[in-house]
């Protein structure tokens, strides 16, 4: 389950130097008034600290540079934790947002980050090293990065699972398995 990060404690709060930053898509939008075309700009990006978290945001202005600085300054308000297994996610996952189908299937080590676009960025954000992706139906950026963010928390940790059955982690994956989730 996605949480959000608590806003009031600084200490959770890194430079902006330390977080990974990508910007997806810059659009150039129109709006028409009395005498012709007012152009803006709309920036949709993404922001991770490598370990877990992840945030993204979409920032409007008359010019780029503003429009990112505040996509970016939003994102980085709007993070979330997700649990991961190693260096992978702990199961496969599905969801869907709008047109935008995401499937999330864990991968072994070494496998690296088989996706594209948008999935891509927000597995590098996130921290993901090993994950195989694919992306069903629209491939809007925007659509495409709610559908990940919905899939990864649908997500829940080894602990989470077995505190919600009333087990132990040993009960759940035996005396052999190495969990650290």
């Amino acid at each position: 389950m996605a949480v959000p990060v608590e806003r009031n404690n600084q200490k959770n709060f890194k430079n902006a130097d330390e977080y990974f930053e990508t910007v997806l898509n810059v659009r150039r939008v129109a709006k028409v008034i009395k005498g012709g075309r007012r152009f803006a700009f709309s920036a949709l990006v993404v922001v991770g600290d490598r370990s877990g978290r992840v945030g993204f945001a979409l920032g409007k202005s008359r010019d780029v540079s503003s429009a990112i600085s505040k996509a970016l300054k939003k994102a980085r308000k709007t993070m979330f934790t997700f649990p991961m297994h190693k260096t992978t996610l702990p199961f496969t996952v599905q969801a869907k947002h709008s047109a935008s189908k995401v499937l999330l299937r864990r991968a072994s080590k070494g496998t690296g980050i088989i996706a594209g676009g948008a999935v891509r960025a927000v597995m590098e954000a996130l921290g993901v090293k090993d994950i195989l992706t694919k992306t069903l139906g629209s491939h809007n950026p925007h659509n495409v990065v709610q559908a990940t963010i919905k899939a990864l928390s649908m997500l829940r940790s080894g602990k989470e699972i077995a505190a919600m059955r009333g087990k132990t982690l040993k009960d759940l994956f035996g005396e052999n398995e190495d969990v650290t989730a």
